[in-house]
């Protein structure tokens, strides 16, 4: 759970178990949601979590699940073990159930082959007494019913009866219906009824054949998440000195910050801590994408999930558990997954009427073709043949139901339920595999509209660790002794120029500074020995009393060779000035080129002088920039060009002072190696720190997005020609209708549709491969875990 101090929300996240189509997601979004102190409940269908925002002190997560649970949807809070112990756990109860789904499969399978054999005789086969029987086969359909189509008519039973009729409701009524009909016809030979006991055995066959594999698709489409997962070893080497050599090993779940571990070569790096003893390589494939090993020494950081190769290494504890940034980055694309976009909301919606609405439409086909269709087209009832067209000679009532049968069966909200997660699943997987952390399903839709990409400079589009070139004195002072007063006014602050004074010189034992202060794109302030001494831009030391002369030998060469500089003073004396060059990412060049090849307009912001933005401006190609924007005023004209432009933005950026920006955007981008708030702010994370990564994010987007369209497209387009076909559209002049059995197998073959066509995602992205997967048989997932853990958060 996470607090939200500024609303006094929770967030929770439940498991919730026996969804089967968006008429479930709908039902459990709704039943949720209606609970006083629930402000949102997003669900997912292919995880099976509900992330729900609460007000602690009116509910709580137990008090949902048992609702829940006691609706026929099984509930639990989700654990605050480790990720690994979560994982364990869910396969263990995935495996259980697919041995079940199997054994009803097994079953079905074994009656449909017997119910086909007493067919045989149809197309010239031999005839065999005891299955030809009509008690044979109902004996067949009853044992199909309750045996592996009980837990169907029990859940289907079950949210008719709660007001919730999903897809198991609609294969209840119809598979019941023709059961029902058959018996009667077998009871009461006079209502001049015909059995057909065969097409419920069909009926099951083909619906739990098709479930079997959309199961199976369904799990292919998780896999990345799971592998990601099993990047976490399941058991710690713990020492309690430096000398021991093999420690005792424990769960990883065990372990406590400030514990001692033992990694050997060729093991997984089991915490994220600190090497207290040893030197090593380690491969970090899996988690940067780099791969060349690393080396790692005394004092060195590193991360849970990356392996050992080269060296005996002991490693301090500094994350446990869900604290550790695999743990972390776990969790944020699970969320990202349950956030949806408006056009999955809608159809989520239309879901939860779906049930409702085929229901009415299977109820007027059995009253239209019953009193007024087999009058109107007489033909339809006599003989016809094709596989596609009801049998022949029947009766009114008889083709009248079974029209009605077909349009209950062949109806599918799975499909509709299935069309975004499985997309969002797989896409977002494979983001994080390349080091990108895709928010949800709402930043994909946006990408889809995306018009301009506004890029900050400092630590974007430059590498943000500028560097001093040139020092002036116009003082009695030397260069160095300027840059050793800068250093000691700097050592208060944290920001790109104050380190760069810093690296470069080291602040005099003998001078101190107190009364620091900073202000943001200006500069800042302190007093040494007394004096106030100010370091910054010209308009700051003009705000302190300081004018400065452009006619100065040397400052406006450096301001035309595009160099940042900043000016030292003491009260109302200019003391000298220091130049710095902030040298641009290497794929800066190609990330610009790229973005400009999709069509995208490519804006440069800055609060950097003119000239030093002109010059990068030039350097890049980039027509449209702004130069010494305030932090303040990025919001400001990202806002203008929304509003007076009608632009839909994106905002590259990496620091605190990009928050603001980052959140005005339609889509913020932050580059991971940034701030906490701006990666919080951002609805896209290139946790792998590459600017290339932001194409290669809008190319995932896209194509995602592009599955998510073609999904529902699918989805919406077969159940509009799927149902009326099988309501007799076509029947009284083309002689054609759905028998229940083909009917079932469509309805089967909709969703498998849907989830291999997500899957299709793995083509157009091949998975990134890692020199340690042979030997390990692990994930191929790229993810960053970032160093310091403070900056993520889940």
């Amino acid at each position: 759970m996470i607090l939200a101090a500024e609303t006094g929300l929770k967030t929770a996240t439940l498991d919730v178990k026996g969804m089967k189509c968006a008429g479930c997601v709908s039902a459990v979004e709704r039943q949720l949601s209606q609970n006083q102190g629930v402000k949102s409940a997003q669900v997912n269908l292919i995880t099976e979590i509900a992330v729900i925002e609460y007000q602690p002190d009116a509910i709580a997560p137990e008090q949902l699940a048992a609702k829940l649970t006691a609706i026929g949807f099984p509930t639990q809070p989700r654990s605050s073990s480790t990720p690994l112990s979560q994982q364990n756990q869910r396969r263990q109860n995935q495996q259980k159930e697919r041995q079940q789904q199997l054994y009803r499969l097994a079953i079905a399978c074994c009656l449909l082959v017997f119910s086909l054999v007493g067919h045989l005789h149809h197309i010239g086969g031999p005839e065999i007494p005891i299955f030809q029987s009509i008690a044979f086969h109902w004996t067949l359909a009853t044992l199909a019913i309750l045996f592996p189509g009980r837990d169907i008519f029990i859940d289907g039973w079950r949210g008719l009866r709660h007001g919730m009729p999903n897809m198991n409701t609609l294969v209840s009524l119809g598979t019941g219906s023709a059961y029902i009909a058959s018996c009667l016809a077998l009871v009461f030979p006079n209502l001049g009824l015909e059995c057909f006991f065969d097409e419920p055995v069909m009926l099951l066959g083909f619906i739990l054949l098709g479930r079997t594999l959309e199961a199976h698709s369904r799990h292919r489409a998780a896999a990345d998440l799971e592998a990601l997962t099993s990047l976490q070893p399941a058991v710690a080497h713990l020492i309690g000195s430096t000398d021991d050599r093999v420690g005792v090993a424990i769960p990883v779940e065990q372990l406590r910050v400030g514990e001692w571990v033992r990694v050997l070569p060729g093991e997984k790096i089991p915490v994220d801590g600190e090497i207290i003893q040893g030197r090593t390589t380690v491969d970090e494939a899996l988690l940067t994408g780099e791969s060349l090993p690393v080396v790692k020494e005394m004092a060195d950081l590193v991360i849970a999930g990356s392996f050992n190769l080269s060296g005996a290494i002991a490693v301090q504890t500094r994350q446990v558990g869900t604290d550790t940034t695999l743990a972390k980055i776990i969790a944020a694309v699970e969320s990202a997954q349950t956030r949806k976009a408006p056009v999955q909301k809608i159809a989520d919606r239309v879901a939860g009427y779906f049930a409702y609405g085929v229901m009415i439409i299977a109820l007027i086909v059995l009253l239209f073709w019953y009193f007024w269709g087999t009058r109107l087209f007489p033909e339809v009832l006599g003989s016809t043949t094709g596989h596609h067209e009801m049998i022949q000679s029947t009766s009114p009532l008889l083709l009248s139901l079974k029209l009605a049968i077909s349009v209950l069966v062949v109806a599918c909200p799975c499909a509709l339920g299935l069309a975004t997660p499985t997309a969002l699943l797989v896409g977002t997987s494979l983001a994080a595999e390349r080091g990108i952390l895709i928010k949800g399903g709402d930043v994909l839709e946006t990408v889809s509209r995306l018009q301009t990409v506004v890029f900050d400079k400092t630590g974007t589009l430059s590498q943000g660790h500028p560097e001093i070139t040139d020092c002036l004195s116009f003082s009695e002072l030397n260069p160095l002794e300027i840059q050793q007063l800068a250093a000691v006014v700097e050592s208060g602050t944290n920001h790109p120029l104050a380190r760069a004074i810093l690296d470069a010189v080291t602040p005099p034992t003998n001078l101190t500074g107190e009364d620091f202060q900073t202000v943001a794109g200006l500069g800042v302030s302190a007093r040494v020995q007394g004096s106030k001494i100010v370091l910054g831009n010209r308009q700051w030391l003009a705000q302190n009393g300081i004018k400065i002369d452009e006619t100065i030998p040397g400052i406006q060469e450096l301001l035309q060779a595009g160099k940042t500089v900043i000016y030292l003073g003491m009260e109302e004396q200019l003391l000298g000035a220091i130049a710095f060059q902030d040298r641009l990412r290497p794929d800066a060049q190609t990330t610009v080129n790229q973005l400009q090849k999709l069509g995208l307009e490519v804006i440069l912001l800055s609060g950097d002088r003119q000239e030093v933005v002109t010059a990068i401006a030039n350097s890049l190609g980039i027509s449209q920039f702004y130069a010494q924007v305030a932090p303040a005023e990025k919001s400001a004209l990202i806002a203008d060009l929304q509003t007076k432009e009608g632009k839909i933005v994106a905002m590259v950026g990496d620091g605190i002072n990009d928050a603001p920006a980052l959140g005005q955007a339609n889509i913020g981008i932050a580059l991971a190696g940034g701030t906490e708030v701006a990666m919080e702010t951002a609805g896209i994370v290139l946790i792998s720190d590459r600017l290339e990564d932001v194409v290669q994010s809008l190319h995932l987007s896209l194509a995602t997005w592009q599955k998510i369209r073609q999904n529902l497209f699918w989805a919406l387009g077969y159940n509009t020609l799927a149902i009326p076909i099988a309501g007799g559209l076509l029947l009284p002049h083309w002689g054609l209708a759905f028998s229940p059995a083909l009917a079932a197998a469509l309805m089967a073959f909709s969703s498998v549709m849907v989830v291999s066509n997500s899957l299709l995602l793995r083509r157009q992205f091949p998975p990134l491969k890692s020199t340690q997967e042979g030997k390990n048989g692990s994930s191929r997932l790229c993810v960053l875990c970032l160093l310091d853990s403070g900056k993520f958060s889940a």
